[in-house]
C-alpha cells in the first residue's frame, strides 16, 4: 500500500504539471481566437451578404459528432462521462444519420466495441495539444461538411471550469452561427463608411457599451477573399480551443482522482498499521504469558 501511495502521489504531481501547461495553452489561445473573430466580423460587416461554404445552412439530416476523450484511464469518470453523454446525444438524434470522429483512444475503443464506425480517429492528442493537429482535424471536418456528406457538426467534450468542475458540452461547430458574425457589425459598418486611412492600418473606435474597444481595418485584398480565408481559420481556432479545454479537463480529473487515491491509500495504511500493531502486541503478550507460565512451572 505504501508503494501504491507513492505511485498515486507521483501521478498527481505529473497531472498537476500537465494541467498547468494546458491552462497556459488555453489562456494563450484566447487572444488569437478573439482577434480572428474581430477581423471576421469586420469583414462580414463590409459585405452585403456574407457567403461561405462553412456558413451554408441545410436541413440537419446527417450529423457529424466529434467525441473527445483521453488516451489513458486513471482519471475518474472523465472518459465514461463523455462517452455516456455522446451516447445520449446519438440516441436523442436517432432519426438522423450519425457519423463519428473520435479523438482519444478510450472513446475509440469503447464506441468501436458498441458497433460504431468512424470517419476519422486521432490518438495521443491530449498529452500535448498541437495547433497543427487542430488544423488537421478542422480540415477533415470542413471537407466532410463542404462535400455535403454531413449537414451539421457537433463536438461532445468536457469543458474545463476549474480543477474540481468539468462541464459536459455538446457544442455545435458547423454551420457557423450567423449571430457570431453579426455581433458588433453595426459599429464596424459606421467605421467603414467614415474611414479614409492608408491600406493596412487599424482604426480605433469609441468603446462599445460593454467597454470593449472596437477596431476596424482597411483591407488591401478584396473583402470577400479575406473573409473566405478567415472562416476556415475561425474553425481551426474553435477546434483548437475544444482540444485544449478537453485536455485541461482530463488533467484536472486525473489530478483529482490521484489525490483521492493517495488519501485513500493513506487511510488504508493507517488501518493496516493499527491492525498490524494489534497482532504484534497480541503475539508479544502471548510470548510473555508463555515465559511467565514456564518460569512458574519450573519453580513448582
Amino acid at each position: 500500500m505504501k508503494s501504491t501511495q507513492q505511485i498515486t502521489r507521483a501521478m498527481k504531481f505529473v497531472a498537476a504539471a500537465k494541467l498547468r501547461r494546458a491552462q497556459e495553452g488555453v489562456f494563450s489561445a484566447r487572444p488569437y481566437a478573439r482577434e480572428i473573430l474581430r477581423v471576421l466580423r469586420s469583414a462580414a460587416a463590409r459585405m452585403e451578404k456574407p457567403a461561405h461554404a462553412l456558413l451554408e445552412r441545410r436541413p440537419e439530416e446527417r450529423l457529424l459528432v466529434m467525441v473527445l476523450t483521453g488516451d489513458r484511464s486513471l482519471c475518474g469518470a472523465f472518459n465514461s462521462n463523455v462517452i455516456r453523454h455522446a451516447t445520449e446525444f446519438i440516441r436523442a438524434h436517432s432519426a438522423q444519420k450519425i457519423e463519428l470522429i473520435v479523438v482519444g483512444r478510450k472513446g475509440r475503443d469503447t464506441l468501436r466495441r458498441r458497433g460504431f464506425t468512424f470517419k476519422a480517429e486521432y490518438m495521443n492528442v491530449s498529452a500535448s495539444v498541437d495547433f497543427l493537429k487542430a488544423k488537421e482535424i478542422s480540415a477533415r471536418i470542413a471537407e466532410l461538411y463542404t462535400s455535403g456528406e454531413v449537414d451539421a457538426v457537433y463536438a461532445v467534450y468536457n469543458e474545463f471550469k476549474n480543477v474540481m468542475v468539468q462541464k459536459l458540452r455538446a457544442e455545435k461547430l458547423l454551420p457557423i452561427d450567423p449571430m457570431v458574425l453579426a455581433a458588433g457589425a453595426g459599429a464596424t459598418e459606421e467605421v467603414a463608411a467614415a474611414s479614409h486611412a492608408a491600406p493596412g492600418t487599424a482604426l480605433p473606435v469609441e468603446p462599445s457599451p460593454s467597454g470593449a474597444l472596437l477596431v476596424d481595418y482597411i483591407y488591401e485584398q478584396p473583402v470577400a477573399e479575406i473573409f473566405g480565408g478567415l472562416v476556415p481559420r475561425y474553425l481551426e481556432a474553435e477546434v483548437f480551443r475544444v482540444l485544449l479545454e478537453s485536455a485541461a479537463a482530463e488533467h484536472a480529473a486525473r489530478m483529482t482522482a490521484m489525490d483521492s487515491a493517495t488519501r485513500n491509500a493513506r487511510e488504508l495504511i493507517d488501518k493496516l498499521t493499527l491492525e498490524m500493531n494489534k497482532i504484534r502486541q497480541a503475539a508479544i503478550t502471548k510470548e510473555l504469558i508463555e515465559i511467565v507460565s514456564g518460569a512458574t512451572s519450573a519453580k513448582s
